[in-house]
């Protein structure tokens, strides 16, 4: 569906039942909830869909592995349950990996065997696969690349992978099929209340600077880390409800971790779990995890945080990583949730937390990916309650997302799914469009053109960020394409010349954000 489709649609609206501020996991997926239960539903996006950390995460569709040795068996619980039930309902985007957790000290076999070993018995009938003891001699096998040097021997476990910025996408038009509505570059300005209640939200059209005011019965805010900013708008007053913390996670080339096991190390020097993850024919290797005061819309590594990460990939693989061989880095914001006796985020609950002011504004804060769908279950539960809105029975526990099939194309075209055939039909209307973008990128021209028509891409962040993967899988050739993902763009949408060259000067200028361009001083590595 076409952008000014959607914008005709919410100037005939005169009500909403429920109105979604935020389009990352959290809010695509509150928004799918609702339309799903008969509710007239419209998402708003201030920027992009999973602009923020919803496309930044570590790729892991997990139960969380460090929560079960903090002895929160609930929320690894439910958190295996999710992971189960996103694994059968978009199996185009998801997939089962396997980890490998060496073993250099002799009590940590049965320490950790023992804890990998409940994990994945926690799963039930949504399990995907038992943990096992290996030899040192299976372990090198499956990780080449892993430091032989003291290695005892190794433990296998299960775990889901998937593409988190494509699973965002695969919402977003799952609620369009479901005759929802969202919008991205539509931010929330303020709350349009009636005696004293939240009624609506006030907007503003980023594109065109159109504003208009928007009503709903009820109104959710599921913005992750700019949560609070929303609160203010309700109440200015209003005590900070999130600690927000950022991880780290560096990309290197696919020769640094052959093969299709994953690494996963379950105590860094910092007392947080490490993964090296192959994904999309590259490494991925974090995170950190970094105390911070300012939220920022594009967070920046810091060099403490880079070089904890080399170090610790140098540790426990044969070829180490330098800053030379970074591809890109990115930054990922948690919205943890404020505990007045609790200062190490790190210690933080991933658990999700609703509040309801006085106005009836529903927030909705906490959780990770791999639990958004209940996340989205319970703010709309609440929703229901707060505005009385007819009762409906939440069905997304069984729903498959769109692109649902449970026999995918191969990479790079798996994450399209069932669209797969029509994206091909789009790829044969110009010769061109079926040639690559760039040598080092694994894309096409036609799925520029692609983006822009059927997924809602306005810019060249868009496509080159979340509708394709190339910032995260190579900043520099990303930068190197962005020229002719405008003209693409450009072409498709209607845009001119100045257009085109503002987008490259703001791209090129986000894009260098995403590189290691100069050596960490030594200064900086001798305190980590």
């Amino acid at each position: 569906m076409q952008r000014n489709l959607l914008l005709e649609r919410i100037r005939a609206d005169q009500e909403w039942d429920v109105i979604v501020i935020g389009g990352g996991a959290t809010g695509l997926g509150t928004a799918v909830d609702a339309v799903t239960r008969g509710y007239k539903t419209l998402l708003l996006e201030a920027y992009d869909f999973a602009k923020g950390t919803s496309s930044r995460s570590t790729k892991l569709v997990h139960g969380g592995v460090r929560y079960l040795a903090q002895g929160n068996i609930m929320l690894v619980y439910e958190a295996l349950q999710e992971r189960g039930r996103l694994l059968r309902n978009a199996p185009h985007l998801t997939k089962v990996l396997p980890f490998v957790v060496p073993s250099y000290s002799w009590w940590s076999e049965g320490f950790y065997g023992a804890g990998l070993t409940l994990y994945s018995l926690m799963a039930g009938t949504l399990g995907i696969g038992f943990t096992k003891l290996i030899g040192r001699k299976k372990a090198v096998e499956l990780v080449p690349t892993l430091e032989p040097h003291g290695l005892q021997a190794a433990i296998v476990y299960y775990d889901g992978q998937f593409d988190d910025a494509r699973l965002a996408i695969s919402l977003m038009r799952t609620l369009l099929d479901q005759g929802g509505t969202a919008l991205n570059y539509m931010a929330v300005t303020g709350l349009h209340k009636k005696n004293d209640k939240v009624r609506g939200v006030f907007v503003r059209d980023s594109e065109t600077g159109e504003k208009m005011t928007l009503l709903a019965k009820a109104v959710i805010n599921c913005t992750g880390v700019f949560a609070d900013d929303i609160r203010k708008f309700d109440e200015p007053t209003t005590e900070l409800l999130l600690s927000p913390s950022q991880g780290i996670h560096i990309v290197l080339d696919k020769s640094f971790l052959p093969g299709d096991h994953a690494i996963m190390i379950p105590k860094t020097d910092d007392g947080r779990v490490l993964f090296a993850i192959p994904w999309h024919d590259r490494v991925i290797v974090g995170t950190t995890d970094t105390p911070v005061e300012n939220v920022e819309l594009e967070p920046r590594p810091l060099h403490e945080e880079v070089t904890f990460v080399l170090k610790h990939a140098a540790r426990y693989l044969t070829k180490d990583p330098t800053t030379e061989d970074v591809l890109s880095v990115y930054v990922g914001l948690r919205p943890l949730v404020k505990h007045s006796n609790e200062s190490a985020t790190a210690k933080l609950s991933r658990e999700h937390t609703l509040d309801v002011s006085a106005s009836g504004l529903i927030t909705i804060i906490g959780g990770k990916w791999t639990t958004y769908r209940h996340m989205a279950e319970d703010a709309v539960d609440k929703a229901i309650k707060v505005a009385n809105l007819p009762k409906a029975a939440c069905v997304t526990k069984t729903l498959h997302l769109h692109g649902f099939t449970t026999t995918p194309e191969r990479e790079p075209f798996r994450v399209y799914g069932t669209d797969v055939d029509n994206l091909r039909q789009v790829l044969a209307e110009q010769p061109e469009w079926n040639m690559p973008l760039h040598p080092k990128l694994p894309y096409l021209k036609g799925e520029v053109v692609w983006s822009a028509r059927y997924e809602l891409a306005r810019t060249i962040e868009d496509v080159l960020s979340r509708r394709l993967r190339a910032l995260l899988l190579d900043a520099q050739a990303s930068i190197e394409a962005a020229p002719r993902v405008a003209e693409l763009l450009a072409n498709e949408l209607g845009f001119d010349k100045y257009w085109q060259t503002k987008q490259i000067s703001q791209y090129t200028e986000l894009a260098r954000g995403y590189l290691l361009t100069a050596p960490i001083p030594a200064q900086v590595m001798s305190t980590v």
